[in-house]
C-alpha cells in the first residue's frame, strides 16, 4: 500500500468517530489503528435515554390499559383493514353505533381475499382504533364495543 493512501487513512481515522480499526487487504498487508485517550462518554449519555424511553414504554401500556375498557375486538389475521365494502360504500360501522353479535364490522384483505370481520359482543362502538387501509397485525386491537 502507497504511503500516500496509509497517511490518507490515518487522517480520516483521526477525523472519524471511530476508536479503532483493523484492515485486511486481499495482498495480505494487515493495518490497525487505535485511538489513544479516548473517554467513554456514550455510556454516561445511553443509559439515561434507555431508562426514559422504558419509563416512556411503560407510561404508554399503563394509559392503553386504562383508556381500552369494554370489549376489544382484535385482528385474526395479518392484512389490510377496510371498513367499508368499497371505497364508494359507506363504513360498516361508526363510533357510536350500536351493532349485535354477529354484525359484519370491516374487512381484512389478506392475500387478495377478502375477510368479513364479525362482531363478537353486542354493543356499542366505542372507539375504532385503526385507520381505513391500514396494515394490520395479527391480535392488534380494532374495536372497542361497551
Amino acid at each position: 500500500m502507497e504511503y500516500d493512501k496509509i497517511k490518507q487513512l490515518m487522517e480520516d481515522m483521526s477525523n472519524s468517530k471511530l476508536s479503532a480499526i483493523d484492515i485486511d487487504f486481499p495482498d495480505g498487508t494487515k493495518i490497525s489503528m487505535k485511538k489513544d485517550g479516548i473517554q467513554e462518554t456514550k455510556s454516561i449519555v445511553i443509559e439515561p435515554e434507555i431508562e426514559s424511553n422504558c419509563k416512556i414504554e411503560n407510561k404508554i401500556e399503563q394509559q392503553e390499559v386504562v383508556e381500552r375498557k369494554g370489549n376489544i375486538v382484535k385482528s385474526p389475521m395479518v392484512g389490510t383493514f377496510y371498513l367499508k365494502p368499497s371505497p364508494t360504500s359507506e363504513p360498516y360501522v361508526e363510533v357510536g353505533k350500536t351493532v349485535k353479535k354477529g354484525d359484519t364490522l370491516c374487512i381484512i384483505e389478506a392475500m387478495k381475499l377478502m375477510n368479513e370481520i364479525e362482531s363478537e359482543f353486542s354493543g356499542t362502538i366505542k372507539e375504532i382504533l385503526v385507520k381505513d387501509e391500514e396494515p394490520v397485525e395479527y391480535g392488534k386491537p380494532l374495536f372497542i364495543i361497551e
